[in-house]
C-alpha cells in the first residue's frame, strides 16, 4: 500500500515519483507480471479516455495500482510520440485532477502551486500571485477576464478567488506534464507494450478521422458561425477575442495557412499585422481544436444556426458534411 492516497489522485508531484522509485519494482515486473496487469490497462484506459473526452476516477482499482498506471500511460504516450496525443493527454491529465482540488483546503492548493513554482500567498479569502506569473498561465485564456488589463492588483500581486486560482493551477500542471513528454523510453519498453500501444492508436486514429478535412479549403461549406464571423471581419467590424479564435483555429483546422488568415483580419479597424501574425502562428503551432457548438453558444458566438446545426455538435463536423455539397468556388473569401 502506498502511504498516502492523495498520490494517486497526483501523480505528477514529486512526492508521487519518489513513492514510485520507493516500491523498487523492476520494470520488466511492472510491464509483464499478472499482478501489475490491471496497472497496464489503466494506464491505457488513461490515454484513451484522454483521447475520447476526460480521463475518469476509478475507485474500484487498489490505490498502487492507480498510482502505477500514471507512468505506464506516460509511456504508451511517448512510445506513440505524436504532438496532438501529448498535448490532449496532458490536458486531459489537467483537468481531471482539477475537479479534485474542488475539495481540498486552501493549505494544499497552496503547496501545489509552490511545487509547480509559483510564488502564491493568500490574504483573507483571497490568493495573491505576482503579475508576471499570472501573465504565463493566463495568457492562453480566452475569455476577457483574465486579461491583466481587467485584473486587480496590488504591489505587482494579482488577486485572485480560490476557484480562479485552482484554474491557474491547471494550467501549470497540464504545463508539467506536457513539457516532460516525450519520454526517452527504449524500444524493448515499447515492444512490451505494444498491445496497449496499438489500442491507444486506433482511438486515436478515430479522433483524428473525425475532424479531419481533405481537399481544397471550400467556403461555400462554412458553418453559419464562421461565415459570419468572416462576414463581419471583411465589413471592418472588431470581433470579440472568442470570435476571432474561432474563427482562426476553424480556418487553420481546414487547412488554410497563416498569410490567408492574416489577410482575412486586414479588414479590422485595429489591425496590426505583427501582432496579428503572432497571435495567429501561436494558435496554429499550439495544434488547438476549434470551438464545438456550446461553446461558441457559451460566448455569444453561434449565429444564424440552420437545420444541419441542429444535428451536429461541432463547427467542423458540418464542414465536413457540407463540403461533399459543394464543388464550385466561393466569393466569401475571394480575397484570399
Amino acid at each position: 500500500m502506498i502511504p498516502d492516497p492523495h498520490l494517486a489522485t497526483y501523480p505528477f508531484i514529486s512526492d508521487a515519483t519518489t513513492c514510485v522509485r520507493d516500491l523498487k519494482i523492476p520494470i520488466p515486473d511492472l510491464l509483464e507480471k499478472r499482478a501489475y496487469a490491471r496497472a497496464r490497462r489503466r494506464g491505457m484506459d488513461r490515454v484513451i479516455q484522454a483521447i475520447e473526452g476526460g480521463i475518469k476516477s476509478n475507485t474500484e482499482i487498489p490505490s498502487e495500482l492507480e498510482l502505477l498506471s500514471y507512468p505506464i500511460a506516460r509511456m504508451v504516450v511517448s512510445c506513440i510520440d505524436d504532438d496532438y496525443l501529448i498535448r490532449r493527454y496532458a490536458l486531459a491529465e489537467a483537468k481531471a485532477v482539477h475537479e479534485s482540488l474542488r475539495t481540498e483546503p486552501w493549505g494544499f492548493l497552496i503547496a501545489m502551486g509552490q511545487e509547480f513554482g509559483m510564488h502564491i500567498t493568500s490574504s483573507g479569502q483571497m490568493f495573491e500571485l505576482h503579475f508576471a506569473e499570472y501573465i504565463k498561465y493566463a495568457n492562453r485564456m480566452h475569455d476577457p477576464v483574465w486579461k491583466l488589463v481587467n485584473r486587480r492588483l496590488y504591489h505587482g500581486l494579482v488577486i485572485l478567488t480560490e476557484r480562479e486560482f485552482r484554474r491557474l493551477l491547471q494550467e501549470a500542471i497540464r504545463d508539467h506534464i506536457q513539457q516532460d513528454m516525450p519520454l526517452a523510453v527504449p524500444p524493448e519498453i515499447c515492444d512490451a507494450l505494444s498491445p496497449h500501444i496499438a489500442s491507444v492508436k486506433i482511438s486515436l486514429g478515430a479522433r483524428k478521422t473525425e475532424f479531419e478535412i481533405e481537399g481544397a479549403v471550400e467556403p461555400n461549406a462554412f458553418p453559419p458561425c464562421i461565415a459570419h464571423a468572416i462576414a463581419l471581419l471583411q465589413a471592418g467590424v472588431n470581433l470579440p477575442h472568442s470570435a476571432r479564435f474561432a474563427a482562426t483555429s476553424f480556418l487553420l483546422n481546414i487547412g488554410m495557412d497563416v498569410d490567408g488568415i492574416i489577410h482575412l483580419f486586414g479588414g479590422s479597424p485595429d489591425f496590426d499585422e505583427t501582432r496579428t501574425r503572432y497571435q495567429v502562428e501561436h494558435i496554429s503551432g499550439s495544434g488547438y481544436t476549434a470551438p464545438g457548438c456550446d461553446t461558441m453558444k457559451t460566448y455569444g458566438n453561434c449565429a444564424g444556426a440552420d437545420g444541419l446545426c441542429s444535428r451536429i455538435k461541432h463547427p467542423l463536423n458540418y464542414y465536413r458534411i457540407k463540403k461533399k455539397d459543394y464543388t464550385g468556388k466561393s466569393s466569401v473569401v475571394s480575397k484570399v
